[in-house]
C-alpha cells in the first residue's frame, strides 16, 4: 500500500534530460497543486512500483494512493480536462496517446535534443508581459498615426463641404432602410453629423492614443478607441474602405480582451496576458498572412507563372523612388522574389503555432518581409501593423536575450486573482470570435462550400478577411485633371503623392495616407468617370472653389476664382529606363490613353 498524501505526487527519472526539462516546464503550469520528485529519492516509499517502472515512465501517485502512469499520469498531473476526456472517453485516444509516449521515452535522447532545438535549453515560465507591453504601446501609436493622418485631410472627405459629406450619407441610409441604418452604419455620428463632430472624434483619438501608449486605463482606452475609429470608418465610404482600416479594428478590438484590467499597465507589477486572446491575435496574423499569399496564387495567372513583379514595382497605387530602381533589376531577379514570397506568405505563417525557435524564426521572416514592401511601396500603416501582430510570437525570454540588458525593463508578475464569471465572459467572447473568424476564412479558402451567413457582424469590421493583390495590375493608368477658363488653355491640377508631373520622383509618405490619392489609381481602373460614383461630386468641388477639397491637392491653379470648366484625361505611365532618366530626369514616360471624363461646368 502507497503513502497517502494531501496532493499528488509526480516521480520522474532525474538521470534524463528530456524528462528535467518538461518536469521544469510542468512545474510552472501546475504551481503548488502538484508535487514534484525524482524516483532515485523516493522509489524507497514505493515498493510495490517496480524500479523498471520509474526509468521507463513518470509515475503519479495520486492523493488515495492510485498510481497512474504514462500519458495518464501527463495528462492528469497538467489537468488537462477536454484531453483527459478524450482519453477516457474518445475510442482509439488513449491507445494512440500511450503509443506516442512510449515511443518518446524509448527514443529519449533524440527527443531531447529535439526539445533543446525547438525550445531552447531555458526552463523559466513563459511569459508575454514585456511582449504584451510593446503590442499595446505600438497599436497606440498606430492608432495616432492612422487618426492624425484621417484629421488632416478629413473635412474635404467626408465633410459637409467635402467629397462625400457624411451627413448627407447617414440622411440617405436612414431614409433608405430607416431604423436598420443603426445597425448596419454603427456609428457614433447618427448623435451628430457635423463637422464638429469629424473634429471631435479625429481628436478624442489622438487624445486617446496619447494615453494608450502611457499606459493608462488600457481597456477602457482601447475601447474608446475601436469606437471612435468604427464610427469614422461606418461614414467615410469609399475613402476609409482599405483593408488595413479593418484590420486596425479587428486587431484593436482583440486588444481590448488582452490589454490587462487596471489604472496602469506597468512591467513592475504585470499580470500575465489572456492565453484565448493572445493566440487569437495570432490567428489573425495568419489568416491575414496566409490569405494573401493563398488569394495570389488562386486568383491571377501572373502570380502563378512568377511575373508579377515584373511590373508591381510601377502598378502599385504609390510606389517610392526605391522602387523604381528595383524595377530595373533583371527578369531572374523578380521571379525569385515572387518564389521568396511565396514561401513566406504560405509557409512561414504555420510557424506561428511552432515551439519557441521556430515561432521566432517565423516572425522574423514575416517582419523581414514588411520591411522591404515598407522600402518599395506606400501602404501607410499597414506593414507597421502586421510588425505589431509579430511581436506577439517572441516571449519574455527571448526578448532577453535580444534586447541589451540596460533596454530590459524588470518585469515582476503579481498574482492575479480573476473573477470567475469575468473569465467565463472572456471564453465564450474568445470562442465566438474563433468561430465566426473561421467560419469567414474558410469561405475564402473553399468558396464552394456552403456555410453558415455570418453578415450580421460584417458592419462592425471586426472579424475579416484580408488579401492584397489578389489581381495583379499590368499597366497603370493614370488621370490628369485640369482645368479652363475658355476651353483652349488648360491648366493641371497636381496631387501630393500620385504621379503626375514626369520629372517629380515617386515620393514616400507612408505611414500617412493620401486618401484621395489612393481612390485616383482605383479610379483610374474602373475605365471612367461614369463607374466611379464619387469622381464628379469632386469635379464639382474643383468647379465650386471648396477650400477643404483643395487642401487635398499640392496646389490650386486658379488661385483668384475657379474655373468655369474642368476635364480628366487618361493616361498610360511607365517607369522610364536609366539612360533616360540620366539624359532627361524623367522618372515617367506617359501615353495619351483617351479621355476619362468629358468637360463639364456647372451649368
Amino acid at each position: 500500500m502507497q503513502p497517502q498524501s494531501s496532493k499528488p505526487l509526480l516521480v520522474y527519472d532525474n538521470d534524463c534530460d528530456f524528462c528535467r526539462y518538461w518536469i521544469a516546464q510542468w512545474q510552472h503550469v501546475t504551481g503548488d497543486r502538484v508535487d514534484y520528485a525524482p524516483y532515485q529519492e523516493v522509489a524507497s516509499q514505493f515498493p510495490e512500483i517496480p524500479i523498471s517502472a520509474f526509468e521507463n515512465s513518470v509515475q503519479l501517485i495520486q492523493e488515495n494512493g492510485t498510481v497512474l502512469s504514462g500519458a495518464a499520469a501527463v495528462l492528469r498531473a497538467l489537468n488537462s480536462g477536454f484531453l483527459l476526456w478524450c482519453y477516457y472517453h474518445l475510442p482509439g485516444f488513449a491507445k494512440v496517446s500511450e503509443g506516442v509516449y512510449r515511443l518518446i521515452a524509448q527514443h529519449r535522447p533524440f527527443f531531447s535534443a529535439m526539445t533543446r532545438w525547438l525550445w531552447g535549453s531555458h526552463t523559466e515560465s513563459t511569459s508575454f508581459c514585456f511582449s504584451r507591453w510593446l503590442f499595446l504601446r505600438a497599436l497606440g501609436c498606430i492608432y495616432l498615426i492612422a487618426f492624425l493622418s484621417l484629421w488632416v485631410q478629413v473635412h474635404g472627405l467626408i465633410g459637409s463641404n467635402g467629397i462625400l459629406p457624411a451627413d448627407q450619407f447617414l440622411a440617405a441610409v436612414g431614409q433608405q432602410v430607416g431604423t436598420s441604418g443603426y445597425h448596419l452604419v454603427p456609428t457614433l455620428f447618427w448623435l451628430n453629423p457635423s463637422d464638429l463632430c469629424l473634429h471631435l472624434l479625429c481628436a478624442g483619438g489622438v487624445v486617446l492614443s496619447l494615453v494608450l501608449i502611457a499606459g493608462f486605463f488600457p481597456t477602457w482606452t482601447l475601447v474608446g478607441l475601436w469606437a471612435f475609429y468604427l464610427s469614422l470608418v461606418s461614414v467615410g465610404q469609399v475613402f476609409l474602405s482599405f483593408q488595413w482600416d479593418v484590420l486596425l479594428l479587428e486587431a484593436g478590438f482583440l486588444a481590448i480582451f488582452f490589454a490587462p484590467l487596471q489604472i496602469r499597465d506597468t512591467l513592475s507589477r504585470a499580470s500575465q496576458p489572456s492565453r484565448a486572446f493572445l493566440w487569437l491575435s495570432r490567428w489573425l496574423l495568419f489568416r491575414l498572412m496566409f490569405a494573401s499569399g493563398f488569394v495570389k496564387l488562386a486568383s491571377d495567372e501572373v502570380w502563378r507563372n512568377l511575373t508579377a513583379l515584373n511590373f508591381h514595382y510601377e502598378t502599385q497605387p504609390l510606389p517610392t523612388s526605391i522602387a523604381w530602381y528595383v524595377h530595373q533589376l533583371p527578369e531572374w531577379f523578380h521571379q525569385i522574389s515572387v518564389i521568396g514570397m511565396f514561401a513566406i506568405e504560405l509557409v512561414i505563417p504555420f510557424l506561428i503555432f511552432a515551439p519557441r525557435r521556430l515561432r521566432t524564426a517565423g516572425g522574423i521572416g514575416l517582419v523581414g518581409l514588411q520591411v522591404l514592401i515598407i522600402l518599395t511601396g506606400n501602404y501607410c500603416f499597414f506593414n507597421l501593423l502586421t510588425i505589431m501582430l509579430c511581436l506577439l510570437l517572441i516571449d519574455d525570454v527571448t526578448w532577453k536575450r535580444f534586447l541589451p540588458k540596460r533596454l530590459m525593463p524588470s518585469i515582476r508578475l503579481r498574482e492575479q486573482s480573476s473573477h470567475r464569471y469575468r473569465r467565463i465572459c472572456i471564453g465564450v467572447v474568445a470562442v465566438l470570435l474563433f468561430l465566426l473568424s473561421g467560419i469567414r476564412f474558410s469561405g475564402q479558402l473553399f468558396r464552394e462550400i456552403r456555410l453558415p451567413a455570418v453578415a450580421w457582424i460584417t458592419p462592425f469590421r471586426s472579424v475579416n478577411t484580408y488579401g492584397l493583390f489578389a489581381d495583379m495590375t499590368e499597366s497603370r493608368p493614370e488621370i490628369i485633371v485640369e482645368g479652363s477658363n475658355d476651353r483652349i488653355t488648360w491648366k493641371t491640377y497636381e496631387f501630393r503623392w500620385k504621379p503626375g508631373d514626369l520629372t517629380t520622383a515617386p515620393k514616400w509618405v507612408a505611414p500617412h495616407q493620401p486618401r484621395l490619392d489612393w481612390q485616383m489609381w482605383f479610379a483610374a481602373l474602373q475605365g471612367d468617370y461614369q463607374n466611379t460614383y464619387w469622381f464628379l461630386n469632386f469635379m464639382g468641388s474643383l468647379l465650386r472653389g471648396n477650400p477643404e477639397v483643395l487642401k487635398l491637392l499640392a496646389d490650386n491653379p486658379f488661385p483668384e476664382t475657379p474655373p468655369r470648366y474642368v476635364r480628366a484625361t487618361l493616361y498610360n505611365y511607365r517607369f522610364t529606363d536609366p539612360a533616360t532618366k540620366r539624359s532627361g530626369g524623367l522618372w515617367w514616360e506617359r501615353e495619351w490613353r483617351r479621355v476619362y471624363c468629358p468637360a463639364i461646368s456647372l451649368r
